[in-house]
């Protein structure tokens, strides 16, 4: 299976094309959020050659960001891992999936979620690969074993994916930019404290609950998990690099900029 990593710089103009971009309907993503037992209500329309994407990249690097706007332009599926996790915590335990329950069991005592049972929920929501709209795969793979796992699922799936994505950035910006991050207690929504002019504790704008800030995206918590991505996942970059595929994002900037370059380089590629 061949796979193609972009490289890609942040670009100060807009591009021709984006205006005539179809913006496509919100997909629920039940079946991924629930697995098995989940089926969705919404799901996009496709195309004949949806759009097959795996982002890379730091903690903080602006993944989710990417893969929303890149949902709105091309209509794929945001597949995040972490959003598992964050879902998993709000179904009964009768209602989760053995490797969800697994995976659980591992937050609740504080424990890094080994590869073997993230490898789990991911295979066991493989049918979301096939989604008729596409997918952009958010947090994983974040080692080399599931790196090379999934390249292997994906050549038992017969899909080959249009691009991985690798998004670098300084780490002192990934731990301000976290440290600016608001999430509503109620929604989920994330908001930036300078940029969104909002404070933690202050009513959520979409919704009405309250902001707060994450116990992971506090500085100390952050620099604990910059430290595990560097000793587990940069070496994916490697393992993509040996295959001399590898090409790196410079994430900093405008987003919407940073945007209009991934889609130039896809509609080019």
């Amino acid at each position: 299976m061949q796979l193609t990593v972009i490289s890609i710089t942040a670009m100060p103009f807009p591009l021709a094309y984006t205006a005539s971009m179809t913006t496509f309907s919100k997909a629920d993503r039940i079946a991924w959020l629930q697995g098995p037992s989940g089926h969705c209500d919404v799901v996009p329309d496709g195309s004949s050659a949806p759009w097959m994407l795996v982002l890379l990249g730091a903690p903080g690097v602006g993944k989710g960001t990417q893969a929303a706007l890149l949902h709105e332009r091309l209509g794929s599926c945001h597949l995040s891992t972490g959003d598992v996790f964050r879902h998993a915590g709000t179904r009964p335990e009768c209602d989760q999936s053995p490797a969800m329950r697994e995976a659980m069991a591992y937050m609740l005592r504080g424990e890094l979620v080994p590869d073997s049972t993230v490898w789990e929920l991911v295979r066991e929501r493989k049918a979301c690969l096939h989604c008729r709209g596409g997918f952009i795969l958010d947090g994983f793979p974040r080692t080399v074993p599931q790196a090379r796992a999934l390249t292997v699922l994906f050549e038992s799936l017969n899909i080959t994916p249009d691009a991985v994505i690798n998004m670098d950035i300084d780490e002192s910006e990934v731990v301000n930019r976290l440290g600016n991050r608001l999430a509503c207690t109620n929604c989920g929504r994330i908001f930036n404290a300078v940029t969104d002019h909002l404070k933690s504790g202050a009513p959520c704008p979409a919704c009405g609950g309250q902001l707060s800030v994450r116990d992971d995206d506090k500085p100390e918590t952050v620099r604990k998990r910059l430290h595990v991505y560097r000793s587990t996942t940069m070496p994916v970059k490697d393992y993509y690099e040996q295959l001399g595929l590898l090409k790196n994002v410079h994430a900093s900037g405008d987003i919407e900029h940073i945007n209009d370059a991934i889609l130039r380089i896809l509609r080019a590629d």
